[in-house]
């Protein structure tokens, strides 16, 4: 028997579709009190406030 898994968003309580939404973090400065974790829709995601955060790794050569 298959099982399915069905995301739902925990800002908005909508279900949220196949390869969309986002998980947030939250990571305390006191380790103790632990962290805090999200799941969001696009729609959600979008309005939360922060920065984007720049990729890691190494850049790709420019085509030339």
């Amino acid at each position: 028997m298959a099982r399915k898994t069905i995301l739902v968003c925990d800002n908005c309580s909508k279900e949220v579709p196949e390869s969309r939404g986002a998980v947030m973090r939250l990571n305390y400065q006191d380790a103790r009190r632990g962290s805090k974790q999200a799941d969001l829709c696009d729609d959600c995601a979008a309005g939360m406030p922060g920065q984007q955060v720049a990729r890691r790794g190494r850049r790709p050569k420019s085509m030339a």
